[in-house]
């Protein structure tokens, strides 16, 4: 077996145990991209000697004793929209072409220091919004990945690499992710610093992470988090402990709370039929649950930070380069200076009731069981797919990660989205673990061709 299908789990410790090196890793890694690069286009920047010169530098720390991070030596893709001091960081816009920073993003710098080779940028959308980027779904190349982290859940997905990151301000993360096939985490709002990254939405944004394991997820994020104080929303507090969490048992049988949520109209057939299944399958262990009627705004409200903001943001690149910016960007940044001050202050103010509404859930749950997106990866590469799954998710801040338990009939994967109550990450990964775990090592999998 190539050591590219190695997990980051398992990456990591056969680098640590000496089974493997960094170097070793990093050429099957490139070679799997020479292989597959010309179909699936999932990076924006690539320099295969600089991959490599790190690889071989942190082998050497080892040989020379020192200390090892938690990814020593496993190379880990970055969606172009995080600051990068050694690679440039474009954005997915031409106005941004060869742009160099001078730093590393935070993110970017807590993944140096916990050893990792930084092996290229990945593809984004243009301004990690709506407008396509060049990548192709692994699973059929006339698919969309998803978006707006793209390439960060293709490269993953076709063992390009075993771990990436990516951001979500909608649906950027659980969306590629149940469209390609691989795990996509994205952690309570506030917990991985943004610094150094892409603003859109102060309110929205929140920085995952793309792997092929629940533990690997709780790896890579682990490693992330933290107090960082040049992002006002994080907090200086202990450092969770995603990996050993996620690996234990939980003390009794999870429960899942089903919600089809206020947009279930939009699942499609093959999306309600596999979610019966699931339902079925787990018999006892899940119950339907309705929210409440306040919910039906959330996508409102969404939609009104995220346009305001984004039009804040990025409205100097409007005014300086707005011809060069896509028909939907202008479009938005141009309703988001409508809104008025009531409009916004109105939407930013539901999000804490809602959280506090989810409560009386999951005092009874452990978590929220919920499609990722409506259905599978739609054909064509226009779009990128409909993100409505996840925007309600997105505006609570609430945790949530999406598992590849399923696929459709035309053998695509669809998503099982778990959701947790904010600060509850850990135990959403340990539920998420368990639920695979079930799912698939005890042949309690959906029947019908519709589990992978």
């Amino acid at each position: 077996m190539s050591s590219c299908a190695y997990s980051l789990t398992e990456a990591a410790e056969h680098i640590r145990e000496g089974r493997i090196s960094s170097a070793e890793l990093v050429q099957d890694c490139l070679a799997r991209i020479d292989e597959l690069e010309p179909a699936v286009q999932a990076w924006a920047f690539l320099d295969r000697d600089h991959a490599l010169k790190q690889a071989q530098a942190l082998d050497l720390q080892r040989a020379e004793g020192k200390a090892l991070g938690p990814l020593h030596g496993v190379p880990i893709g970055i969606k172009d929209i995080f600051d990068t001091s050694d690679y440039p960081t474009e954005l997915g816009s031409p106005l941004w072409a060869g742009r160099t920073p001078r730093r590393d993003a935070a993110a970017v710098a807590r993944l140096r220091a916990a050893g990792a080779v930084i092996m290229g940028k990945t593809v984004t959308t243009e301004y990690a919004y709506f407008h396509p980027g060049k990548t192709r779904n692994p699973h059929d190349r006339e698919r969309t990945p998803g978006g707006s982290s793209s390439g960060s859940a293709a490269a993953v997905a076709a063992h390009m690499v075993p771990g990436a990151i990516g951001s979500q301000t909608n649906g950027s993360v659980i969306r590629p992710a149940a469209f390609c096939g691989v795990v996509g985490f994205k952690p309570t709002h506030g917990l991985i610093p943004r610094n150094g990254a892409l603003q859109l939405s102060r309110t929205l944004d929140q920085v995952g992470v793309f792997t092929r394991t629940v533990e690997d997820a709780a790896l890579l994020a682990e490693t992330l988090t933290g107090f960082d104080q040049e992002d006002p929303d994080t907090r200086p507090i202990a450092r969770p402990p995603f990996a050993a969490v996620a690996a234990s048992e939980p003390p009794l049988p999870p429960r899942f709370a089903f919600v089809r949520s206020p947009v279930w109209e939009q699942a499609e057939p093959a999306t309600r039929a596999a979610f019966d299944e699931l339902v079925a399958t787990l018999g006892d262990t899940i119950s339907e649950v309705e929210l409440a009627s306040s919910f039906g705004s959330a996508v409102d409200w969404h939609r009104t930070i995220m346009e305001v903001e984004m039009a804040y943001n990025l409205h100097r690149d409007y005014q300086k380069g707005g011809d060069q910016l896509s028909a939907p960007l202008r479009k938005l940044i141009e309703r988001g200076r409508a809104y008025t001050a009531v409009d916004y202050l109105a939407a930013v103010g539901g999000i804490a009731p809602l959280n506090e509404a989810l409560a009386s859930i999951f005092d009874e749950y452990d978590a929220i069981v919920t499609p990722a997106a409506p259905g599978e990866a739609p054909r064509g590469l226009e779009t990128t797919g409909n993100p409505i799954f996840c925007t309600l998710w997105t505006y609570l801040g609430t945790p949530a990660v999406t598992l590849p338990l399923m696929h459709s009939e035309a053998g695509m994967p669809l998503g099982v989205q778990l959701v947790g109550r904010r600060g509850n990450d850990a135990r959403l990964l340990r539920t998420a673990r368990w639920l695979v775990t079930n799912l698939q090592g005890k042949g309690r999998r959906p029947r019908k061709g519709q589990s992978s």
